[in-house]
């Protein structure tokens, strides 16, 4: 795997990869997120932002346009992260409330329940659907 790490005007690098839009990718992406979270001694997001990335990760693969996501791991303050995944579709992200018998439908409100905020920014390309974790323990 290589990392990707740039520096940000709040002096925090980021780390970001391009993946293929598949659904193997979750696994770098979550090793990408707890990778980011060690360096910045954020261990208590690690485990929350891994399963948050899986999440938006599978939305892309279903969703998505292109042959390629961007995941970007950044530390947008002291105790926050900010994972997000960008892919070329315009479509944005809908919650929905699945039946009981469903087997799919409840990412995003997995990701609300984790992330102190989470939305999707549109962009002449595509999109890019992004969650805040808080530090915690």
């Amino acid at each position: 795997m290589t990392v990707t790490t740039t520096s940000r005007p709040t002096g925090h690098p980021g780390y970001s990869e391009t993946l293929p839009r598949e659904p193997e990718s979750a696994a770098t992406a979550r090793r990408l997120v707890r990778a980011a979270c060690a360096a910045w001694g954020l261990h208590g997001a690690a485990e929350n932002g891994a399963l948050v990335v899986s999440e938006l990760v599978a939305n892309a693969v279903r969703h998505a346009r292109r042959d390629s996501i961007r995941v970007v791991v950044e530390r947008v303050a002291p105790g926050t992260v900010r994972v997000a995944v960008a892919d070329f579709s315009r479509a944005l992200p809908e919650p929905c409330t699945p039946k009981d018998d469903d087997e799919g439908g409840r990412g995003l409100t997995l990701v609300a329940a984790l992330a102190s905020n989470w939305g999707a920014d549109e962009r002449r390309w595509g999109k890019v659907v992004w969650a805040d974790l808080e530090e915690c323990g």
